[in-house]
């Protein structure tokens, strides 16, 4: 079975046939998903698709790039929002530098807020961190809680800094970037990794791997995603997919 612990279903390129693709997970193998808020309206929409299908969980959370919505009224709403019965992580929350926007301090006030949330609430956190390396571990070490778990969505550090992120016990987000031919850094921190710090995730419909690259990615496209890692470490992939199954498992507590 393989579970997908990142994907964004609310997405607009899902709209014209949303229904149909998930009502067919399942039948592909696809046994959790774990649907991911970026926006508070990311958010409402994760908590219906959680509702809708037995299969989907969620997480809430706002990520860096939308922090300026974000307000005390509203951090309480998500709050209450993180308590329902299927949300099973804060995120992703975290720091994203490409761009000039939002100001650095306020991607900063709320990415340890939303930290301080998951320590109250005793939830894991996904992690967003993009061109932020050093801010970003510096506020984990500060306000991360180890024993409630994390993962580093979509990492694309170096190796130096995935073993900070080991030593702190987190997992690590695998996506289709490994099976891309500039991906060599994450394929060697893919060769590093022990297989039980990994979890798949497609980001959906985001960075769908080779040799569907450039096209809307879904949850149907992990087997490309676990067979590049197999190759990378030299194992079974049907060792990566029961593996990194009961790894999501034990991050999101399933």
């Amino acid at each position: 079975m393989i579970f997908d612990t990142h994907t964004h279903y609310n997405d607009d390129a899902f709209d014209e046939d949303r229904e149909e693709l998930l009502s067919s997970l399942p039948a592909h193998g696809i046994c959790h998903v774990v649907n991911v808020g970026a926006s508070l309206s990311d958010c409402q929409q994760t908590l219906a698709l959680t509702k809708a299908y037995d299969f989907i969980y969620g997480a809430v959370g706002v990520h860096p790039s939308g922090t300026t919505e974000l307000t005390e009224k509203s951090y309480e709403w998500l709050k209450i929002a993180a308590k329902e019965q299927k949300i099973v992580a804060i995120g992703e929350i975290g720091l994203d530098y490409y761009w000039e926007e939002p100001e650095h301090g306020i991607q900063k006030k709320w990415f340890c807020k939303q930290l301080e949330m998951a320590k109250e609430l005793k939830l894991p956190v996904i992690i967003h961190s993009r061109e932020a390396a050093k801010d970003t571990l510096d506020i984990i070490k500060d306000y991360y809680q180890k024993e409630n778990g994390g993962v580093i969505h979509c990492y694309s550090y170096s190796l130096e800094i995935a073993k900070e992120y080991e030593k702190l016990g987190f997992f690590f987000g695998i996506g289709g970037v490994v099976t891309f031919t500039n991906g060599k850094k994450l394929k060697e921190v893919v060769e590093y990794l022990p297989l039980d710090r990994i979890v798949l995730e497609t980001d959906c419909p985001y960075l769908a791997p080779v040799p569907n690259r450039g096209k809307r990615n879904s949850s149907l496209n992990l087997p490309y995603i676990a067979e590049e890692i197999a190759r990378i470490k030299q194992v079974p992939y049907e060792m990566v997919l029961e593996t990194t199954c009961q790894n999501a498992k034990k991050l999101y507590r399933l």
